[in-house]
Formats: structure tokens, sequence, C-alpha cells
């Protein structure tokens, strides 16, 4: 509880609740809470103390309403004391506290008696299970344990070396020591050493064929972790384990920590220097595949995790170092050098850097040079229609004259702020592709086709303009591009999703042009694909490295194309 200057601030398990209007809320926590306490001999259902006044009784019945609402109140089985584990933070709590009585944990590491094995046998005990048994497993990392329990068996991987360590999300123990040893792998440290981890197959490796008790390969010795790292990594570990085993809500739960995704394994990872652990997303862990994102919200909170610095499978596409105005740049590294991309708002950059990102790696990892990856199928197919057609090369007949579009905001704007920067007007020029109501508009070299004049042009100036300031960037010590790229119209159902832009407002305001965009992006599809005949397929992968690409794709419900052919 924090106090507030007319108010208080509650935190609970997996929720918080502020409320104000008096200053004498505090006071009123403190009855309260005196009463709720264990061991208080308050009736069951009575918040007010007898000899309270009426108006304090109804301010208690009022708090406490509200905290019910919140799921900050734990009703006791039969009015019933149990402990503060698990009866603060358990809807059953005297099922939570039998399950728990009935586990019998199997703490397994090479050496049990070390520091972390006998810290994570310490937490369970006191979390209320029996007695946990600790095994000798010599064939285990050293700083590695593998924790489990309840039938069906749940378990939970920790490591613990030098540099941090990690906690896997409860899972099968099949399950639980694949993800640990995929988790070493793809954070690089052989966990006695703190150097980077041996091939598979090496003699350092735990899964290789030489006999594990023999005296040519002995047991691995705990290393010396100096702090309290080996007892925090074994709490977290045995809070995630009594929480699997009580039935409630896991620490790395997704609902309580926006950066995580449902479906994607929640990785909990510690670092020594500077001290610090936080729950991160595993895109490329085991899970099902996602369905596609339904907003540019949660399409970006999906980006975060393919871009997550220690687990993730891209570079983040970020703004340091770019400018913003008068358009949106951000740039993320990638296997053929540093990419940059622009759009109308950062957000959009960020979408559209990803997706190209994406892409490249594709094309590095697995030789899919042609590749096309969408935030969804939609988005994915929109992004490989104008790849067709720009591929059909310049459709010929009449320029479309300049009063076609020069009135709409959007490439009204986008043309004035080039001419700006190039201190000229751009050269621009717009054609109707043949056969179908979409436009290709080519602007200082940059080329766009959407399905209006203005859409087009505002597009390709767009992108003429990103590449300029990434240029200008470069000059004055930003990213130097190796490849650039901007968003298409492609992305406006995604982004438009949810919005409802004001009566008044026409398409200068971004939002109303996302919209409009995404109205006509169903239409443009249709006859991009009569006038291409471009027929696509799902990328698979084709060789082993690029599994963990395709997993994180799949499991973030991005989709990736691949053109099978075309008129």
């Amino acid at each position: 509880m924090t106090p507030l200057q007319n108010g208080l601030h509650l935190r609970g398990r997996g929720t918080s609740l502020t409320l104000e209007g008096s200053p004498a809320l505090p006071a009123l926590w403190k009855l309260l809470a005196a009463r709720l306490a264990p061991g208080a001999d308050a009736p069951t259902g009575a918040v007010a103390p007898p000899e309270a006044p009426p108006k304090v009784a109804a301010a208690l019945a009022t708090v406490t309403a509200r905290l019910r609402e919140h799921d900050l109140i734990v009703d006791h089985p039969d009015g019933a004391r149990l402990p503060a584990w698990p009866g603060a933070v358990a809807d059953d709590p005297g099922g939570a506290a039998a399950a728990l009585a009935a586990a019998r944990p199997v703490v397994a590491a090479a050496d049990p008696d070390g520091p972390v094995a006998r810290a994570v046998a310490r937490a369970l005990r006191r979390g209320g299970t029996a007695a946990p048994t600790l095994v000798a497993e010599p064939a285990l990392p050293a700083g590695r344990v593998v924790v489990s329990a309840g039938d069906p068996a749940v378990a939970v991987a920790v490591q613990c070396d030098a540099g941090g360590g990690f906690v896997t999300e409860p899972a099968d123990p099949a399950r639980t020591r694949a993800d640990a040893t995929a988790l070493a792998a793809r954070l690089g440290r052989d966990a006695a050493t703190d150097r980077p981890a041996e091939a598979p197959g090496s003699s350092a490796d735990p899964g290789s064929s030489a006999d594990p008790g023999s005296s040519a390969d002995p047991a691995p010795t705990e290393p010396p972790v100096p702090g309290a790292l080996p007892v925090l990594l074994a709490a977290a570990a045995a809070q995630r384990l009594l929480c699997a085993v009580a039935g409630l809500p896991d620490p790395g739960d997704p609902a309580d920590q926006p950066l995580l995704l449902a479906g994607r394994p929640a990785v909990l990872l510690a670092e020594a220097r500077p001290p610090r652990a936080e729950h991160r997303p595993w895109a490329a862990g085991p899970g099902a595949v996602a369905a596609p994102p339904g907003d540019l919200g949660e399409a970006l909170r999906r980006v975060t995790a393919l871009a997550d610095a220690r687990l993730g499978v891209l570079d983040a596409p970020s703004p340091g170092g770019l400018p913003q105005l008068p358009a949106a740049l951000v740039s993320c590294g990638t296997p053929s050098g540093t990419l940059v991309a622009g759009a109308a708002r950062t957000d959009l950059a960020r979408l559209a850097a990803a997706c190209r990102s994406a892409e490249l790696h594709l094309a590095a990892v697995d030789g899919a040079t042609g590749a096309v990856v969408g935030a969804d199928p939609g988005h994915a197919l929109g992004r490989a229609l104008r790849r067709a057609a720009l591929g059909l090369g310049d459709p010929g007949g009449p320029v479309l004259p300049e009063s076609g579009w020069r009135e709409h905001p959007q490439a009204a704007h986008w043309w004035d702020a080039l001419a700006r920067r190039l201190g000229r007007p751009p050269r621009v020029t717009v054609r109707r592709l043949d056969g179908c109501r979409a436009y290709r508009a080519e602007a200082e070299q940059a080329v766009a086709i959407e399905a209006t004049p203005a859409d087009a042009v505002a597009h390709a100036v767009l992108d003429a303009l990103t590449r300029l300031l990434a240029r200008l960037a470069a000059r004055d010590g930003g990213p130097a591009a190796a490849h650039h790229t901007a968003l298409t119209g492609a992305a406006a159902p995604l982004a438009a999703a949810g919005l409802r832009p004001a009566a008044w407002t026409d398409e200068g305001w971004t939002d109303r042009w996302l919209t409009g965009l995404a109205d006509r992006e169903a239409g443009l599809r249709a006859d991009l694909h009569r006038l291409t005949g471009l027929r696509t397929t799902r990328w698979r992968p084709a060789t082993p490295g690029a599994r963990p690409l395709a997993d994180a794709l799949a499991g973030c419900g991005f989709t990736a194309l691949v053109p099978t052919g075309a008129h």
C-alpha cells in the first residue's frame, strides 16, 4: 500500500487499485487491514468493528466492495485462517495448499550439493511442499538445475553462472530440458565457464555420446558465483514451479506484462552486472502458430518480441541517430548491412523495417531471396502484389496531369517537404497501369503503386524523401544504409484497425488517410492480381538454420509468402 495525498494506491496479485477522494482513506485502510489480517478475530463478513460509527462502517463497506471488484480480497474456506502463502494469492487457498502439500519435488543437478540446487530445495520446502529429493545427474551442465513435481509432472529449469542465468517457463519435463538446452545455446554461454557454448557433439557438449560418469568426463563442478544471484534465481524457479503445482498464475503470465506474448514462452533472464532480472518473450520458443495481430499496436508488440535483444531473431528497429521530421526514420542491422526504413510516423516505420529485415534474414539463412513478409496474410499479399507489379516495369502510356493529384493533402504535403529539401520541385510522373484501376508514380527514382494517383504520388514522394533524409543523416554521422525501404498502403488495413477518425477530418490527417487507404486496399489487390497473375505459397524453411526464424515468425502470427508464378 502506498499512501497518497487524498487516497491510497494498492497492489495485489496481477492487479492494482488507486482510491482517491479523502485524506481519511489511509486511516481506513489501516483499520480494514487489521480486521482482515491473519489471526484477527473479526466474524466472517464483518469488516467494521462493532463500536464503529455508522459512517465509518459504511466507508469500510465501500472500500471492501472496491477491493472485491479488483480481486484484492481472498476468502478463506469456512473462515479458516491459512498462511499468507498461498492464502493471500489463491482463489482456492485450501485447494492450493493441499496441492502443494501433496507434491513430491525432485531436484536434479550435476552437483546436488551445489548452491543453486540447495537453494531451490529450501525454497520449495518453505513454499509448502514435502521435502524435495535431490538427485545427482552428472550429464547436466554445471549451474543447471531441473526441478519437477506434481502429477502429471511439471518442471522448470534454472541456469546460473558468473554472468547471470535464466529460469524456463513451466512445462513437461522433456520440454523443460529441451528448452534449457536451446536457451543456453541461444544465449551463447557455457554454464561452467561463462564462455561461448561449445558446438553440439563436442567434448564439452552435455549431449555428446561420451560416458558422463567416466573418468575422462567427470561431472562438472559448480563455478563460484558471487553475491545473491544463485539464491534469487533459485527462488524464481521455485516460485514458478509452486505456482504451476498450486494452479496459480505464472509470474511470467503475459496478462500482467504487456511486453510478453500469449502462446510464447516467457523466460526469466538475470544479469549479474548490473544486477537485474526480467521476464522476456522467447519468440522462437515452442508453441502453437499464433493468430495474426489484429491492429498496429499488437503487431508492434510482436515486432518487439521478434527483436528482443537477448532472445529475438531480428535486430530491433530504432530511431536512434535518425531524424523524425518531416518524416520518421528507423534503422536496424541485417545480415547484409544496415537497413533504414521511412514512413509518415515512427511506429509505421518500425513495422516496415521489421518486415523487410525478416526478408533479408530469410535470404541469408535460407536463400529465400523472393520471400515477402507481412504482419498478417493480407499485408504480405499486398506487399507481394506491389512488388510483382513493379517488376513489370514502366507501363508506358500518357502521363497523368498534375491536377490529378496535386490538391490531395498528403501528396501535396510530402511533395512540398521533398521540394524544400531538394531546393527545387521534385520530378514526378504518374501513369495508370494497363487494364486496371491502379497507378504507378515515380518521384526522384522512387516508385510506388497504389489505388489512386494521389496515393501513389504520396508514397513515392515519401519514399524519395526518406531516402534523401537517410543520406543526409549518414553524412552527419548517422547510420549508413545498405538497404532502404518505405511503408506502402499494404499496411493500411492493419494500421487503421480500430481507428475512428473525427468526421471533420480530411485525408490530410494521417489516421483519416490510413482509413481511406484501407478502404481502397481490397480493390487494389484484386486489380493487381488480375494484372500480374501472381501465385504465392507459404514459405517453409529449407535449412536447419532457418528454423528459429520460421518458429519466431509463426509464433508471432507473421506471414512469409514465396511467389510461385505469374502471367
